[in-house]
């Protein structure tokens, strides 16, 4: 929630400009990964990191597929409290339309059995889609150090098949470092909920 994250950029030469006087140009903003960092010494591309987007492999028509996810955990009631805010950049491969996504939650104890499981609806045709859907899991403290939580999207293809846009981990079994410290953030904070951007690991 404190990050900022780039809506769009353009290159503006000031070759153009007349030296008469006042003009007013109406630009054009495209995502980072539609212009090319080449185009100048001096492009934003080259000098911005501006959120957490800019610093991963950007594919052919954006970067890679982010999720932002809130956490909070209420050590008295021992309420694990899981949103799930937004996406970015989510893709449908097969088709050139925007994908039909939705997200699936699982809690696993520290042997690698689920205890519970929970999914979003689903959010039609939306590259960054807004989900702002909470889910509340019961979590001894004592437990907290040990259980893991798996966040998949999805994207629904039709009524019987659907394809894993990616995935991330976080807790004990956590698929890197991002999600290992938005955890023990989480569990610093004491019910208070923290935010942060995940890059989605592929299937």
């Amino acid at each position: 929630m404190t990050r900022e994250r780039m809506m769009g950029e353009r290159l503006f030469y000031l070759s153009h400009l007349h030296q008469d006087g006042e003009m007013k140009v109406t630009l054009v903003l495209e995502p980072r990964s539609n212009i090319s960092s080449g185009e100048s010494p001096l492009s934003p591309s080259a000098v911005s990191h501006s959120d957490s987007g800019s610093s991963t492999q950007s594919l052919s028509h954006g970067g890679a597929p982010e999720l932002l996810v809130g956490l909070s955990y209420n050590a008295t009631t021992g309420r694990l409290s899981v949103e799930m805010i937004k996406g970015s950049h989510f893709r449908n491969l097969a088709v050139n339309r925007a994908p039909d996504t939705y997200g699936k939650l699982f809690l696993f104890n520290s042997v690698g059995q689920e205890m519970s499981r929970c999914k979003t609806s689903i959010r039609r045709g939306q590259p960054n889609p807004v989900y702002k859907e909470t889910f509340v899991f019961q979590v001894a403290l004592f437990q907290l150090s040990d259980v893991t939580l798996m966040i998949s999207v999805y994207n629904r293809r039709t009524m019987k098949r659907k394809e894993m846009i990616g995935w991330i981990a976080l807790g004990q079994n956590n698929s890197g470092e991002e999600e290992r410290d938005h955890w023990e953030e989480m569990k610093e904070t004491k019910g208070q909920q923290v935010c942060r951007w995940h890059t989605l690991l592929e299937s």
